[in-house]
């Protein structure tokens, strides 16, 4: 009974100290501390419906995504993210009234989409092999079929449920490239196929039973490829073009059996010199033939119409300053749309190589670029090449920003018959465009931030007033009078600006809630009480820059680097921060070539977005480390070392004043290198002239384990408490070393009973190692968190067939070595370290440890599952001190007896239902408050939010009754001045007797 009672008083105990971990929103908290914006990547597919009325655009992106957007407002109506790797990829999208047919999975599944609420209709799986292209197939006036060609076999399907109607395997597939795919409502299919310089391989099909009922062969040794040079206009002719000839060969693939070939030159027309030209036919319905106009690229901005009729090809309209065509159909009316510069377009500036081109691939071309920014969009009747009257639409671009890549065209027949449309211009930052006539921008899309690689928070700077406080001080060359009337001038705007401020709370309060706007743009920007309200600077993958309010999402400024490839690397550093008025803040940003691993420097101001006139270094070499640090020039700029290739420093400023600072502290710079490929650590000192020499190096066999991470702690990190009171009162001393370094490996063998884990804990001034372990039987992907003195890491065990978590611990035990001053040089003991694993049941997407000012707020470890929801863990879970069997002392600790498995609970999702799809990182900083921290989660989405690890205990709540307090201070007051009163006359009373 004693026993039973004890166990009782202990799980009560338990759960009373589980209760604060415990957090909740309230539904009038929704969104008022956080916001989430959702994005579906850069668009890969794309369906306006032909109508006026129309809400809606399909779409289909490079992200994986399938999404509705309103066509009157940008926002996503609907959408269905897949899988983010290869295996989830869109290769091809089709539109037939209602339904959406996707082809995903290199052509291994085949989905319906209902367009209007985003349902599955039907989902089927198809045969391995490889996908060439999807075609919508009609019969006897009506869509019925889907056709989806492969590498050796083309099969039907039908539109209704993706049954498969039949499937043949195409003749001589092993030697021929079968890449087209053509009907037009007569019963028949025809497939092209090409030998490259040989011969084309017509065959047809029949749509009942899938028989091949002809099969041609057509000598063609000129030719390589089918896409792009060639495609079927009219009554199924087949165009195609050579460079070396200058020619076009045409062959219809029903009654003929060689090509015809017409030369160019005849139509005065020739190619551009090493330039791949491209032909674009369009076949507005797919029960009937295509169109016989089509348009033949002939350098990046010369597209000229052309028309094949009864055997006689025409020209019908040159397009000498053209960016983007496209077609599009109404009814019966087929329109061409050119989108052309309002100056010339010329060739690109040279600032460096540009990503993209004018047409959907994304071959290496010419780069043009318009010098003043300005588009305009015009609408040509194909059948004569006429332009349609008042059909206009002109729109600009940021004078930094990007070319328009693509060009999408909803027409519409309007009440008098004439036709009118809107345009989505994709440029290639991935921004969209909606326009309408004649040139209103109804909404964009900044679709580059589902893609975020680099983010940095930066204080807002000090409002007018408070810079002029600020002005107070550091002048005292003006004397005593100078600096008093410094103090009145500077209080009077204080207080001019604390009226403006009243006046305008009680103006609101007499508004409805609903018509009060807090707009926030650049120029009122300003810090708020508790530096809650900050500038979030968001580096893409497309080279674009953001400068976004942190506290409503709204995006203030943004920069386009036209330098940038695809692939490359970012690091963003914070130079200097608002705290050094009135010199402006600053970021730079290094940004490394994937291919050529050349770097370059970008300096900006981040409140602004505007370059700074700071002139960076050119860098020469490769650069393979980057340091911050935390000496600063003249202008209170932090110094940026950049160590090359051939291990050389660049410092940047390299001014007298910073070459001098180095010098004198050179001894104490270290720094470390990582060769993942090689499996080697290296560390490096400063000498006085600047060069470096390598003094340690760990290596790592790279034929059993190779280095998968490398993290040191973080830069603006403090730590509060330098150990832990034990229940017998003495003091467990953290071993706090600021130069540690965790390196994550995982072994080569995938064998799942050979698999391992290992870390390391190394110096990196001395390269000693502090502690290795290994995982047996474990694997990654592996997240990491290290801090203070501990470090989290989560893999696979293969074994168990789980996730877990294992956090390792480092203490110097109950004595410090030196309590005042930290040296990686003069430490002859190794620390202790605690180590135990924990069983987590959920697989993770990201991980990061909340940060505040001083470092006494608790800290939690915020969680990013791949449901999209971010947990919120306090580290007091993940403790190797929790004892399985609690004792006397471990109670006084409050330390959580140990249980191996961690649970998720709903209550402790940070993001309640606004969870974020594919999420890759998770960015933490400390606000004005010590109990609040500030985050941000990034993927397909951005979700900014505040969390308060140990409760808002330096706040106020919401709900805190100031009426009631205000009323006994009153009554306080009055009670003082009555009693007060009472006395002195009492005193005088008394004096008189």
């Amino acid at each position: 009974m004693p026993g039973s009672r004890q166990a009782a008083v202990m799980a009560a105990g338990l759960w009373v100290l589980l209760l604060p971990l415990a957090a909740a929103v309230y539904e009038d908290q929704v969104g008022k501390f956080d916001w989430r914006q959702q994005y579906v990547g850069k668009l890969k597919f794309a369906s306006l419906e032909a109508s006026q009325g129309s809400k809606k655009l399909i779409v289909a992106t490079e992200k994986n995504v399938v999404a509705a957007l309103n066509s009157r407002s940008g926002e996503i109506l609907w959408r269905h993210v897949d899988k983010g790797t290869p295996e989830g990829a869109i290769d091809a999208m089709l539109i037939h009234g209602q339904d959406a047919i996707t082809v995903s999975n290199a052509g291994r599944i085949l989905r319906s989409w209902e367009t209007n609420i985003g349902g599955l209709n039907w989902e089927t799986s198809l045969d391995t092999g490889s996908f060439q292209v999807a075609s919508l197939v009609g019969l006897q006036d009506v869509v019925k079929y889907v056709a989806v060609l492969k590498k050796a076999a083309i099969s039907l399907h039908y539109l209704s449920n993706g049954h498969q109607k039949w499937v043949e395997h195409l003749p001589e597939n092993e030697s021929t490239h079968y890449q087209l795919v053509y009907s037009r409502g007569t019963g028949v299919i025809h497939v092209l196929g090409i030998v490259p310089q040989s011969h084309l391989n017509i065959l047809t099909f029949n749509v009942e039973d899938g028989e091949i009922t002809k099969q041609i062969r057509v000598a063609a040794p000129w030719l390589k490829s089918l896409n792009g040079v060639c495609s079927v206009v009219g009554e199924a002719v087949l165009v195609c073009m050579d460079m070396d000839t200058h020619s076009l060969y045409v062959c219809s693939l029903e009654t003929e059996q060689e090509m015809k070939q017409i030369p160019l030159q005849s139509l005065d027309l020739e190619f551009a010199d090493a330039f791949q030209p491209r032909i674009l036919a369009t076949q507005p319905n797919v029960i009937s033939a295509s169109r016989t106009q089509f348009f033949l690229q002939l350098s990046p901005s010369h597209f000229a119409l052309l028309q094949y009729k009864h055997g006689l090809l025409s020209h019908l309209r040159d397009f000498e300053q053209a960016a983007l065509v496209s077609f599009a159909t109404t009814g019966e009316k087929t329109v061409a749309a050119v989108l052309t510069c309002r100056s010339e377009l010329k060739p690109g500036s040279s600032d460096g190589p540009h990503a993209g081109s004018t047409l959907e691939d994304s071959r290496k071309q010419e780069s043009l670029t318009c010098s003043n920014q300005t588009y305009n969009i015009n609408l040509y009747l194909v059948e004569t090449g006429q332009r349609l009257l008042d059909t206009t639409i002109t729109f600009n671009l940021e004078q930094s920003g990007a070319k328009p890549q693509q060009l999408y065209i909803q027409v519409f027949l309007k009440k008098d018959d004439s036709v009118g449309y809107r345009a989505l211009v994709q440029t290639e930052d991935h921004m969209l465009m909606f326009l309408q006539q004649p040139g209103k921008v109804v909404w964009s899309r900044e679709e580059s931030l589902a893609e975020v690689v680099s983010l940095e928070m930066v204080d807002l700077p000090l409002t007018g007033a408070q810079a002029e406080l600020e002005g107070e001080f550091g002048k005292k060359a003006d004397g005593l009078l100078g600096m008093f009337l410094k103090r009145l001038s500077s209080q009077l705007i204080l207080l001019q600006a604390w009226t403006a401020h009243l006046w305008k709370m009680f103006y609101d309060a007499r508004k409805p809630r609903s018509q009060i706007k807090n707009e926030i743009n650049i120029d009122n920007l300003a810090r708020d009480e508790f530096n809650l309200q900050k500038m979030m600077v968001m580096v893409t993958a497309s080279g674009k820059l953001f400068g976004i309010e942190s506290s409503s999402g709204t995006i203030l400024w943004k920069q386009y680097l036209r330098n940038v490839r695809p692939g490359s690397s970012f690091k963003l550093m914070v130079q200097r921060t608002t705290a050094h008025f009135p010199h402006p803040p600053q970021c730079t940003l290094l940004v490394k070539d994937k291919e050529t691993k050349m770097s370059f420097l970008y300096v900006f101001n981040p409140i602004f977005g505007k370059r700074s006139q700071v002139a960076p270094p050119v860098l020469k070499r490769p650069i393979f480390q980057t340091l911050l640090l935390p000496i600063m020039d003249q202008d209170y700029a932090k110094v940026l070392l950049l160590i090359d290739d051939e291990y050389k420093v660049t410092a940047f400023p390299a001014t007298k004043n910073v070459l001098r600072q180095l010098e004198e502290i050179a001894h104490s710079i270290f720094f470390y290198l990582v060769d993942a490929e090689q499996g080697k650590l290296s560390g490096f000192r400063l000498k006085k002239d600047l060069t470096t020499e390598e003094i340690w190096g760990v290596v790592i066999p790279t034929e059993v384990q190779r280095i998968v991470a490398v993290k040191g702690k973080r830069s603006n990190e403090h730590v509060h408490s330098q150990g832990r009171v034990m229940g017998d009162r003495s003091v467990l001393y953290k071993s706090l070393n600021p130069n540690l370094l965790a390196v994550v490996t995982e072994s080569t063998d995938t064998h799942h009973e050979r698999t391992f884990i290992g870390i390391y804990l190394i110096d990196g001034v001395t390269g000693r190692i502090i502690h290795s372990s290994i995982q047996k039987k474990a694997k990654g992907p592996v997240h990491m968190v290290h801090s203070e003195n501990w470090v989290v890491y989560q893999y696979w065990n293969t074994k168990a067939r789980r996730n877990e978590f294992t956090v390792l611990e480092l203490y110097e035990g109950t004595e410090q070595y030196n309590a005042t001053a930290f040296s990686s040089l003069d430490r002859p003991i190794l620390p202790q370290v605690l180590q135990q694993s924990y069983i987590f049941p959920s697989a993770i997407s990201a991980m990061e440890a909340t940060i505040t000012e001083r470092g006494i707020t608790s800290r939690h470890l915020l969680i990013g599952l791949p449901s999209g929801a971010i947990l919120s863990l306090p580290k007091a879970l993940l403790d190797p001190r929790r004892p399985e069997i609690p004792t006397e002392q471990s109670r006084e600790e409050n330390l959580i007896p140990y249980s191996p498995d961690v649970q998720i609970h709903a209550e402790r999702f940070i993001n309640y239902n606004q969870t974020i799809s594919r999420m890759r990182g998770i960015y933490t900083a400390p606000s004005g408050l010590e109990s609040t921290c500030l985050v941000v989660a990034y993927g397909l989405d951005i979700y900014q939010t505040r969390v308060y690890p140990s409760k808002q205990f330096d706040v106020l709540k919401d709900d805190y009754d100031y009426v009631l307090i205000s009323s006994v201070l009153f009554g306080l007051v009055f009670a003082t001045m009555i009693t007060k009163r009472l006395a002195q006359v009492k005193l005088l009373n008394r004096a008189w007797r």
